[in-house]
C-alpha cells in the first residue's frame, strides 16, 4: 500500500514540475519579446516612409488638389496600430520643409486646374465636340438637278404699284415711269396743230398699258391743251389693251370741266345713277377748278339724292372755295354737317387744315376744335400749321389760357415753328401782356433765319411803348426802317 501511494504522488510531483518548467520558458520568452519591443520602440524611431507597409502606389481621386490640403494636427501613429490596420487609407500630407510654410499664397483657378490637370494625367479641353467630325463631300452638280432645266426665276410683285422691280420687261419699266409719260405729252404739244396725236402714240403704243396715259392726260390740262387730251382719249379708245380704263375717262372728264369744255348732261340725276364715284368726283373736281361752284354744288345735291357717297376730300375742296365768299356761309355749314353724320370720315392732313382755317375765318371756333380733337385722336401727326390755326383760333376769341396750352403742347412735341406760327405766337404774347416771351421769341425768329413782317415789328412797338421802353422803341423802329417799313407811331400813341 505504501509503494502504491508513492507511486502516485511521485507521477504527480513529475507533472507539476513538467508544468513549472514549461511555464517558466514561456515567462523567459514573453519578457525576452518585451524587452526586445521596448528597445525598437524607444532606442530606435522608423522613418515616416516606413512606418507603413510597402503596396503599389494609386492615383489621386479625380478633382482631388494636391496642393490645398489641410495641414493634418493628428498625432502620429504608432507602429503597433499601423499593425493593426488591414489596409490604411491613402492621405497625404503636405510635407514639412524645414518647419516653414508659406503662408497667404492664393492660387487662381486657372492655376489650380493647370496644376492638377498634370497628375490627372490629360490637359482638359475646353467645352464642346472632343472629336472632329470629318465634313461630307460637297455634292455633285448632276446629282442635284438634270442638265438642261435652269432653276426658275420668280419675280416678286412689289405692294406699290409705282416702283417697278428692276428685272422688269421693258414695257412694265416705261409703261408706268412718271418721267417717261410726262415726255410723252411734251411730244404731243410739240405736234403742228394740223397733226394728230396718233403719230407720236403709235411708235410707244407697245410699251404703253392700262393706268399708263391718265398721268398724260392730266399733264396735257395743265398745259392748257383740252384738245389734244381729248384725242389722245380717243386714241387709246381704238386700242384695244388699254381701254376701257376709268382712270383715263375720270383724268379726261376732269381735264375737260376744269377748261370748261365739258357738256354737261341734261339728266344729272340719270348720269349720277350710272357713272361711276371716280367720274363723279372728277367731275366735281373739274368744276371747283374751273370756278364752276353752281355746277359742282348741284352736282353734290344730286349725288345726294342718289344716295350716292363721295369722298371727303371732295367736299373738302368745295368748302375750301365756297369759304373764300363770306355770303356762301350757309352752304358751308350744310357741307360740314354732312361731314359731321359721316362715320368714315377721312380728311388728309391738308383738307383738315384747310377746313379749319374756314371755320375760323367765318367764326365757328367750336367747330374747328372738334376737328381738331377728331384728328388729334385718329393718331396721326399734328403739324405746326394745324397749331398755329388753332392757336389763331383762340387768340381772335380772347381765350388766352387755352392758347397758351397749345403753345406748351407745340413746344412738347419739337414742332419747328415757320413765319406764321411766329407772327401768330407774337401777337399772342402782346395780346397777354408778356413782354418777355414776346421778345424771346423775336429772337428766336430771328435765329430762324425768318425776316420779321410789318406786323410783327407794329406788335413788339405797341408792347414796347406800354412798358415805356423808350430806347428799345427806337431801335425796333430804326430796324423796321432799315427793313424798308414805316410803322404808324400815331395810331400806337392812340392807343
Amino acid at each position: 500500500m505504501d509503494s502504491g501511494v508513492s507511486s502516485s504522488s511521485l507521477h504527480s510531483v513529475a507533472l507539476v514540475k513538467s508544468s513549472l518548467e514549461r511555464s517558466s520558458s514561456l515567462g523567459n520568452n514573453v519578457i525576452s519579446f518585451r524587452a526586445n519591443s521596448g528597445s525598437r520602440l524607444y532606442s530606435k524611431r522608423l522613418p515616416k516612409n516606413l512606418q507603413y507597409p510597402r503596396r503599389s502606389k494609386l492615383p489621386p481621386e479625380f478633382g482631388t488638389n494636391l496642393f490645398l490640403k489641410k495641414k493634418t494636427t493628428d498625432p502620429e501613429p504608432s507602429l503597433t496600430d499601423s499593425a493593426d490596420e488591414e489596409e490604411p487609407e491613402a492621405s497625404f500630407v503636405e510635407p514639412e520643409e524645414d518647419g516653414t510654410e508659406e503662408a497667404g499664397v492664393v492660387w487662381e483657378p486657372d492655376e489650380v486646374e493647370a496644376i492638377s490637370s498634370l497628375f490627372q494625367g490629360r490637359v482638359p479641353q475646353k467645352p464642346g465636340k472632343l472629336q472632329r467630325e470629318r465634313p461630307l463631300p460637297l455634292p455633285l452638280p448632276y446629282k442635284l438637278r438634270p442638265l438642261g432645266l435652269p432653276t426658275s426665276k420668280k419675280h416678286i410683285n412689289l405692294a406699290s404699284s409705282g416702283s417697278v422691280p428692276p428685272r422688269a420687261s421693258v414695257s412694265k419699266q416705261v409703261s408706268r415711269n412718271p418721267g417717261f409719260l410726262i415726255e410723252l405729252a411734251r411730244e404731243i404739244r410739240n405736234l403742228p396743230a394740223q397733226e394728230n396725236v396718233s403719230a407720236v402714240l403709235d411708235k410707244w403704243a407697245c410699251f404703253l398699258r392700262k393706268g399708263s396715259l391718265p398721268l398724260t392726260v392730266r399733264e396735257l390740262g395743265h398745259m392748257g391743251l383740252p384738245d389734244r387730251a381729248l384725242q389722245t382719249f380717243s386714241w387709246a379708245q381704238k386700242q384695244g389693251h388699254l381701254f376701257p380704263d376709268d382712270w383715263l375717262l375720270a383724268s379726261v372728264v376732269e381735264v375737260l370741266a376744269k377748261n370748261h369744255e365739258l357738256k354737261v348732261p341734261i339728266h344729272l340725276e340719270k348720269f349720277a345713277e350710272l357713272a361711276s364715284r371716280g367720274v363723279i368726283e372728277a367731275m366735281v373736281r373739274g368744276f371747283i377748278k374751273g370756278g364752276s361752284l353752281n355746277l359742282a354744288w348741284k352736282l353734290l345735291k344730286v349725288t345726294k339724292n342718289c344716295d350716292r357717297m363721295l369722298d371727303s376730300s371732295v367736299y373738302a375742296k368745295m368748302i375750301l372755295e365756297l369759304g373764300k365768299n363770306p355770303d356762301k356761309e350757309m352752304l358751308v355749314m350744310q357741307l360740314l354737317d354732312e361731314l359731321a353724320e359721316r362715320e368714315d370720315l377721312n380728311l388728309s392732313q391738308q383738307d383738315c387744315t384747310a377746313v379749319m382755317k374756314v371755320c375760323v375765318r367765318l367764326g365757328k371756333f367750336e367747330v374747328a376744335d372738334s376737328l381738331f380733337n377728331w384728328y388729334r385722336q385718329s393718331g396721326r401727326d399734328i403739324s405746326v400749321v394745324m397749331y398755329t390755326t388753332l392757336i389763331h383760333s383762340r387768340y381772335i376769341e380772347k381765350k388766352y389760357r387755352e392758347a397758351m396750352a397749345l403753345v406748351w403742347e407745340m413746344e412738347g412735341s419739337d414742332c419747328l415753328c415757320d413765319l406764321p406760327a411766329y407772327r401768330v405766337l407774337i401777337k399772342l404774347f402782346v395780346a397777354m401782356d408778356d413782354l418777355p416771351r414776346a421778345v424771346r421769341y423775336f429772337s428766336k425768329l430771328k435765329e430762324a433765319g425768318f425776316s420779321p413782317t410789318y406786323d410783327i415789328y407794329q406788335a413788339l412797338l405797341k408792347i414796347y411803348m406800354a412798358y415805356g421802353r423808350i430806347a428799345k422803341c427806337k431801335e425796333v423802329l430804326k430796324e423796321a426802317e432799315m427793313a424798308g417799313f414805316k410803322p404808324d407811331i400815331e395810331s400806337l400813341s392812340r392807343r
